[in-house]
């Protein structure tokens, strides 16, 4: 089974495969705050408590359709994780680490063309709640991180051991480097949008 991924305005199209998702969570980090705002887009991006859905899962679970001329990145600094968006429209699509071998996608809930009820069928209900400290007012932290972490923990290693973390639609097989290259923000750029 899979879900159709679509950027807002419908250049960007793509499908991921529901197996091997590790899990959904909000997540409230100020730089998951802070991409949003990047993108202009907090206010369809962010939950009223400043929370960005997203389901952990395998970049060879996507699969590009159409549009990969629009694919953009952005850090957050010269360490950050990868933030990957449509540059048509300023879709957020999902984060990975700087090394591929490292195999774990966060994907924006956003981005997947699917109801409430679909999405739940697909990968579960939304249960976890991080970096509850970080959200705009009372927010409990909720669901267990412990089992999702473990999951994502198999899925990185078993992605390592089998040579299939190489499947990865946003780094290059043959250089293991981003197929675009990322922009990476100055300080002030960050600290203005943490200030926002």
């Amino acid at each position: 089974m899979d879900t159709a991924l679509r950027c807002h305005c419908g250049h960007l199209q793509g499908r991921l495969d529901t197996a091997s998702a590790a899990g959904r969570a909000v997540c409230y980090c100020k730089d998951c705050q802070a991409y949003a705002r990047f993108l202009g887009r907090h206010e369809d991006m962010l939950d009223r408590h400043g929370g960005t859905e997203i389901i952990a899962t395998l970049p060879r679970r996507l699969r590009f359709t159409a549009g990969t001329d629009q694919l953009a990145c952005v850090s957050l600094s010269e360490t950050g994780l990868l933030r990957w968006y449509a540059a048509c429209c300023d879709t957020a699509i999902g984060n990975t680490p700087r090394d591929p071998r490292i195999s774990y996608l966060g994907i924006v809930v956003g981005c997947l063309s699917a109801p409430e009820a679909e999405l739940t069928r697909a990968f579960g209900p939304c249960s976890i709640a991080l970096n509850t400290a970080s959200a705009r007012g009372a927010v409990k932290p909720a669901g267990s991180m412990f089992l999702a972490g473990l999951r994502i923990g198999r899925n990185i290693l078993l992605s390592r051991l089998s040579g299939k973390y190489r499947h990865n639609p946003f780094f290059d097989t043959a250089t293991a480097q981003p197929v675009v290259a990322p922009r990476v923000l100055q300080p002030a750029e960050r600290q203005a949008l943490y200030q926002d």
